[in-house]
């Protein structure tokens, strides 16, 4: 096989309580690429589409994540990258990640699976890097593996895949404004209190357990961020109308999705994740703002080839 074209999902990264750990694939929206073998050394991306973004390999996170598996592989030839970007940058659902961790999926399927899904993570980061300014994994890892998805540790890398309950829907709207991630980051605080620590955790641990458990009202309840929301939600508009009418909705929780403006909810069942779309909407109408709004199962998958 010598050219391969793969959907590579969108994500929902911390899910409110599990900031740069926690984070889910999406079925309804991604980008997709076609990536060649070449036999000239190195990666070379020939074509974007549907956003303005740098073709110079080392200014764009599929060609840094690229060269960063080129490095540890055998093969002496490059690769050719078309990418056609159907997430918007700068949206909050994993933009530079899709991009990141698809070129690295799609180069290895090319070369007969070398490498790990765990490696495939450590290569992304590094176009993630080159993104926010932090090689963080909470977008790669659940496009890499699907489902989603625990970082338990940095270093070393541990990634772990967490059980997705079959009725569980996610709804996603993209007010049209940008939060950048590197900005985003700038403002959140560098040190927490204990007592927020404490409930931090709790939220965590009470999450994974209804995601094992397919424990619904557990985790709505643990759907609660006391670090980091407080802060980002101040930068996006409508926020909390949006969180107010999406429980309001049925939701069982309400979120920042990754840095922003995105903002998720999770629902049971599709019938009332379209409610809360419908209540999304009628935020931004009447405040004025433009938006994309996504209904989606949670893609379990990750990558695939088309």
């Amino acid at each position: 096989m010598n050219s391969i074209k793969v959907f590579c999902p969108a994500t929902i990264a911390n899910i409110s309580c599990g900031f740069d750990v926690l984070g889910l694939a999406l079925e309804a929206i991604g980008d997709e690429m076609i990536v060649h073998k070449t036999n000239e050394p190195g990666i070379k991306i020939s074509k974007i589409t549907g956003q303005s973004l740098p073709l110079e390999t080392m200014d764009n996170v599929a060609g840094v994540a690229g060269l960063a598996l080129l490095k540890e592989s055998d093969y002496s030839g490059g690769f050719e990258i078309e990418i056609h970007k159907k997430i918007k940058a700068g949206s909050g659902i994993g933009s530079s990640a899709a991009s990141a961790a698809g070129a690295v999926w799609a180069m290895n399927e090319l070369l007969e699976k070398p490498f790990s899904p765990i490696e495939l993570v450590k290569f992304a980061m590094q176009g993630e890097a080159l993104a926010s300014g932090v090689a963080h994994a909470d977008n790669v890892a659940p496009a890499l593996y699907g489902g989603f998805t625990l970082v338990r540790s940095y270093e070393p890398l541990d990634i772990i895949k967490i059980n997705t309950p079959p009725e569980l829907y996610a709804t996603v709207i993209h007010p049209q404004i940008e939060v950048k991630t590197s900005d985003s980051r700038k403002i959140l605080k560098t040190s927490i209190s204990l007592k927020d620590g404490i409930k931090q955790w709790g939220n965590v641990g009470g999450l994974i357990s209804g995601l094992f458990l397919e424990d619904y009202d557990l985790i709505g309840r643990s759907l609660v961020d006391h670090i980091v929301e407080p802060i980002r939600s101040m930068l996006i508009p409508g926020f909390s109308e949006v969180k107010s009418e999406t429980i309001k909705a049925g939701a069982l929780g309400t979120g920042i999705s990754g840095s922003g403006p995105s903002i998720f909810a999770l629902s049971k069942g599709k019938e009332t994740a379209e409610r809360v779309a419908k209540a999304m909407k009628n935020v931004y109408i009447n405040i004025g703002v433009d938006y994309d709004v996504y209904v989606s199962k949670i893609n379990t998958i990750g990558m695939r080839k088309i």
